[in-house]
């Protein structure tokens, strides 16, 4: 007997009442400034990840053990920016509703900004946790203030001053970097400092957003804006344990760009690196 084709993420096929965990695709990149493709990044990874085990030996866990329902993708408006988020919003409010965790693939990072309206909803001490090699602190990009370039900016205009906390950074505008002194607590280059933070948020709601343009393109080329300098596989494998132990409710990983790394790498590190996100936090 033939059932529909339904493709899901490896071993994120559980139904979706008996889900602690909700992951959901938003392909969207319509304000990237340099080189789009994220829109591709969540219909990759679930086919990618199939060149995956469910077993993570550097956790001696296994996706089978959790219970995680892949929603698919979100069909968002490409013409209208707000529509988008809007979309995005809503779709992780009935998420919250259920009292299921929501897991967002992007897309550009600016989808971050829909979810992030959601979660203060329900919890309006929200704190922020913020990977990326880009300050994102923007007040616009080219007269426009919704854009991947001041995601973080937008998401400060929720979440007030010293609630979010970025790692990694490592480019920006000099006026982002001064800006952020005042209103952000940021980590240039890598990830010292971050078990203090974590320390000083374990009672605090925390979304966590993972740009994976954090890694070295040596290890992780297909990605909108390249940046050299970046962390490395294992490190960030180290960080997100670290996150793990918070009171996390939301996250989202975004910015694999899998068009520009025809060897697929780039894919198949953000895939192993969803795994042990999956698995470190559900």
């Amino acid at each position: 007997m033939l059932s529909k084709n339904i493709e899901t993420f490896i071993g994120c096929d559980n139904d979706y009442d008996h889900a602690q965990a909700v992951i959901f695709g938003a392909p969207f990149d319509s304000t990237t400034s340099y080189r789009p493709g994220t829109r591709f990044a969540s219909k990759m990874m679930r086919m990618e990840s199939f060149g995956l085990e469910t077993y993570s030996p550097y956790q001696d866990k296994d996706l089978e053990d959790i219970s995680v329902f892949d929603g698919g993708d979100l069909e968002l408006c490409f013409g209208d920016t707000q529509k988008a988020l809007d979309q995005i919003e809503v779709f992780t409010r009935e998420i919250l509703s259920d009292n299921k965790l929501p897991i967002m693939i992007g897309g550009e990072h600016l989808v971050t900004l829909g979810a992030v309206r959601a979660v203060i909803s329900k919890y309006p001490d929200l704190h922020v946790i913020h990977f990326d090699a880009h300050a994102d602190l923007r007040e616009d990009y080219l007269g426009v203030t919704l854009s991947h370039a001041s995601v973080m900016h937008r998401v400060w205009d929720l979440v007030g001053d010293q609630k979010i906390f970025q790692f990694g950074i490592r480019s920006g505008d000099r006026s982002e970097f001064l800006w952020g002194k005042e209103h952000v607590t940021t980590q240039k280059f890598n990830f010292e400092n971050l078990s203090e933070i974590a320390e000083k948020l374990k009672d605090k709601p925390v979304y966590f957003t993972l740009d994976l343009d954090i890694l070295d393109p040596s290890i992780f080329p297909g990605t909108g804006t390249p940046e050299a300098g970046g962390v490395s596989f294992l490190e960030l494998l180290d960080a997100i344990q670290i996150v793990s132990k918070l009171n996390l409710v939301g996250c989202d990983i975004n910015e694999l760009s899998p068009v520009y790394d025809q060897s697929g790498a780039s894919t198949a590190v953000a895939c192993k690196v969803f795994r042990e996100l999956l698995l470190a936090i559900v």
